[in-house]
């Protein structure tokens, strides 16, 4: 199976709306590469834009334990507990994050962070 071709045609499902086709492909994908990140961060994105949110956390747990500083995957993980109500959890996941993330090359998840506490903090959120 051709790594790339398999994501492109993902994406172009995903595009078109597709989100269950494009969740069968991107399983089908790591079957064989259980640990493809690409992959896992499409199939969560699958499944929380299909309000899929149990599903969207254990793809993003996934890809946390498999890369505890990625930012992509803690952001993704701390939406979907967001959406769920799971608000204590979710803080926990951004100070889990900070403490694993290489400063400088997160930067930009950090000052999403930052902004969100923020705004927690307001009350705006």
């Amino acid at each position: 199976m051709n790594i790339k071709q398999t994501l492109d045609k993902a994406r172009q499902l995903v595009e078109a709306g597709n989100n269950e086709k494009a969740r069968l492909c991107l399983l089908e994908l790591l079957q064989e590469e259980p640990d493809q990140q690409t992959a896992l961060i499409m199939l969560g994105g699958t499944y929380f834009v299909s309000e899929m949110y149990t599903e969207a956390e254990m793809v993003f747990q996934r890809l946390v334990l498999l890369d505890p500083g990625m930012g992509k995957a803690s952001i993704a993980l701390f939406n979907t507990l967001w959406k769920m109500d799971r608000r204590e959890e979710a803080l926990e996941e951004i100070r889990r994050f900070i403490q694993h993330a290489d400063q400088e090359a997160e930067q930009e998840t950090i000052e999403q962070y930052q902004s969100i506490t923020a705004a927690i903090e307001k009350g705006e959120l």
